[in-house]
């Protein structure tokens, strides 16, 4: 499980210090508690085993304590290098116990509404991820979203027509592209969730990215245990380049797979998203903490930590409140706010 990003496309609540994986944004427990849960005590599923950041560790271990969750272990990296070589790290604590085991990742900040249809299509995927497959998990489109990859499906692998050979991977598309993709009925939302043996990926990354299974076994074969962390050895690590898994390995294999699947996913990239994944009263207001809307429509209020929040005939706008700021705008800006987050870093709010 991946929980070393550091998100900022939540301001002002998520922050570097407490990225919204570590936030109870949808339920009452922290989306990295939802997804271990997603997992323990589901026969055939090993405890899970958590790659964070050194800055996170503290926080992995105190939401491990209060959800009373166990892990195999929780691998710290010394800083971050993108999901490649967090993955590759798992993969060699893994195939050194066992080479020919499964490992499914999956991002810690990430929204599973069917559970049931989650663990139907991972078992429908465990025959093509044993036979030697990079099983990745293409989540179907349900408009024409700009700011994910996508995934096209080529001819099936298999008698059912569940799992397909991968066609192409494609970056952000522009609207008119994604909005042919959405109609075409081949393309899937890359989810970034996706099931392999520890040991092919290992091969794979040698085959096509040499340095980063290099760094990655170095790293571990270097790696000390320190008050319940196991921590890779910082120079082999560090010497790894900086790259997506996508990038160094999917976009590139000939081992490459993809099941689609409808399970009411979300990445939870903006404050519009999350308005879309929480309850909603009858005139589309998604409400948190102590709050007041009177003659409102498609709001999202979240207050946490900072003052109560009223509105008055307000329509289609994002309210968030907490200790550390305030954000008001309309819920169709909420991919900005990165402008405004590169602002209070400038020039802070004077």
């Amino acid at each position: 499980m991946l929980s070393g990003g550091a998100g900022t496309r939540l301001w002002p609540a998520s922050r570097p210090e407490c990225p919204k994986q570590f936030m109870a944004l949808v339920s009452e427990r922290s989306m990295l508690q939802e997804t271990m849960s997603r997992t323990i005590g589901i026969p055939g599923f090993e405890l899970p085993l958590i790659v964070s950041s050194a800055a996170q560790g503290a926080l992995v271990q105190q939401q491990l304590v209060a959800a009373g969750h166990g892990t195999s272990a929780i691998l710290l990296e010394p800083e971050g290098r993108n999901t490649a070589p967090a993955i590759a790290i798992a993969a060699a604590w893994i195939a050194a116990r066992d080479p020919h085991a499964l490992m499914l990742v999956m991002p810690s900040d990430h929204v599973i509404a069917d559970l049931a249809r989650f663990h139907a299509v991972v078992a429908s995927a465990l025959p093509a991820a044993r036979d030697g497959r990079l099983v990745t998990f293409g989540i179907q489109p349900h408009y024409p979203e700009t700011g994910y990859g996508y995934i096209s499906k080529g001819e099936p692998l298999d008698a059912d027509g569940v799992v397909h050979a991968v066609a192409e991977f494609v970056e952000k598309p522009p609207r008119a592209q994604a909005e042919a993709y959405l109609a075409g009925g081949r393309h899937y939302w890359n989810g970034g969730i996706f099931l392999f043996s520890a040991g092919v990926l290992l091969e794979e990354l040698e085959r096509h990215v040499p340095d980063v299974q290099a760094a990655a076994t170095a790293a571990m074969a270097g790696a000390r245990y320190e008050a319940g962390f196991i921590l890779p050895d910082r120079d082999a690590f560090c010497a790894s380049p900086n790259v997506s898994i996508d990038i160094a390995v999917m976009e590139k294999t000939d081992r490459a797979a993809v099941v689609p699947v409808d399970m009411g996913w979300s990445d939870v990239g903006s404050w519009g998203a999350l308005w879309a994944v929480r309850a909603q009263d009858g005139n589309g207001n998604a409400i948190k903490g102590p709050a007041v809307s009177i003659d409102g429509a498609g709001n999202l209020i979240y207050v946490d930590g900072g003052p109560p929040v009223a509105t008055l005939g307000l329509r289609d706008c994002v309210i968030v409140s907490t200790a550390q700021g305030v954000l008001v705008m309309p819920r169709d800006r909420s991919q900005d706010v990165k402008m405004i987050v590169e602002k209070v870093e400038t020039t802070g709010f004077d």
